[in-house]
């Protein structure tokens, strides 16, 4: 059986999903109204998508239903506690730079209460059985992924939070493998950090690593599994030593000595120029450069060149010139990295052409589309309960989830 991710690498809001608090407000009084009315029905609730995909958070959906399927043993002092602790959450926000003494109390105050919460909770997923595929599994349209078969009262809460989860971490993926697939083995980075929330960070870079991609920009993109992030210089560093693309590398280069050094070469909108330059300066410590040139630029190294094709950006004649000039100057070992408004279509077509890149830097065009998940109750007490237009699905591929 394959392993799946302990429900701690998520560091889900568990006192929020209990309470329904992130959840479409339907889906809570769902849940009370079954509770209130002692109605346990037994469902099988089945999880699919619409499209070739590749599949993930489920690992993380099943964290979902770990931490926060069951109820409440006291209801009204759960309710009191509850809103006791986003209080004291919105309390400490507002001392932590102003009294640091009164943060830390209330932040104990927030543990006892979430210790509280935790004494006044049922855990019901034990009575649950829950079958899955897999992080990574690609996955046909109407495909199921997951079963969920128990209480209703016990899950009903969670349909917005796993769905959700579904839905991101699946788009994210998805669309890295399409990158990966069209680069033909070259390595993929995963470059969107400063294109969406900071928030969702570890969780799209989890789903960038199942999608395929080799290396991420930040730390928090790259702890649910266990790496680190990568990166260049930036251009403002180069800025803010005076423009000067060498004196920033040579300066990085120091500060971080075990690092692979590569050398944003497009600051003077002169790729091969500066490119030649840093390898003069940095030698066999260079391991590779970067081009960045803007879509709404003309590099100065095209201009003599330009003929029959588009001259702005990162061209392929610009890509093929920077190599030419660093293998007639003996600097084979030097590395070409792409990035800016690359797509599949654009790698592919790079690909099609022979274009000598080593790695291409992807960014927001990983974060576009959408990989919508739904849920549907089809089986009551086992036997065919779903809305016109569903049905039971098996999936032999589904494998049972371990408590």
């Amino acid at each position: 059986m394959r392993k799946r991710l302990d429900a701690h690498v998520f560091d889900l809001p568990v006192q929020e999903l209990r309470r329904g608090y992130l959840s479409d407000i339907y889906f809570w009084r769902e849940k009370i109204t079954l509770e209130k009315h002692n109605l346990h029905p037994q469902v099988t609730m089945q999880v699919f998508q619409k499209k070739d995909a590749v599949l993930c958070g489920i690992d993380e959906a099943v964290a979902v239903l770990k931490l926060a399927a069951g109820k409440y043993t006291d209801y009204p002092k759960a309710y009191k506690l509850f809103d006791e602790l986003i209080e004291l959450k919105d309390k400490a926000r507002q001392q932590f730079l102003g009294n640091h003494k009164a943060y830390l109390q209330t932040i104990r105050q927030k543990m006892e209460v979430s210790q509280q919460l935790d004494e006044l909770w049922e855990s019901g997923f034990e009575q649950l059985k829950v079958e899955a595929l897999h992080d990574g599994d690609d996955i046909s349209p109407w495909e199921t992924v997951m079963h969920i078969t128990g209480d209703a009262s016990h899950f009903a809460h969670l349909e917005t939070v796993y769905l959700g989860i579904l839905a991101r971490r699946t788009k994210i993926a998805s669309n890295v493998r399409g990158v990966v697939k069209a680069a033909n083995g070259k390595n993929v980075l995963y470059f969107p950090a400063r294109f969406d929330h900071w928030a969702v960070q570890g969780g799209d870079g989890y789903a960038a690593h199942i999608g395929g991609a080799t290396g991420v920009s930040t730390d928090a993109q790259a702890q649910w599994w266990g790496a680190k992030a990568s990166g260049t210089v930036p251009h403002a560093l180069i800025a803010a030593v005076g423009g000067d693309t060498v004196k920033a590398i040579r300066l990085f280069s120091e500060a971080y000595p075990d690092v692979l050094l590569v050398a944003l070469v497009d600051f003077d909108n002169d790729s091969v120029g500066t490119s030649l330059k840093c390898c003069e300066a940095l030698g066999d410590r260079l391991w590779g450069v970067r081009l960045d040139t803007s879509e709404t630029l003309v590099d100065k190294s095209i201009v003599p060149v330009m003929q029959n094709f588009k001259p702005v950006g990162v061209t392929p004649k610009l890509v093929e010139m920077t190599r030419q000039a660093l293998d007639s100057h003996g600097y084979h070992h030097v590395k070409i990295i792409v990035s800016g408004g690359f797509t599949p279509d654009r790698i592919a077509e790079f690909e099609k052409l022979q274009v000598p890149v080593d790695v291409y830097g992807v960014g927001s065009c990983l974060m576009r589309g959408a990989y919508d998940f739904t849920a549907d109750i089809v089986l009551l007490d086992g036997r065919p309960g779903a809305k016109v237009g569903r049905k039971y699905l098996q999936n032999p591929r589904l494998e049972v989830v371990a408590f």
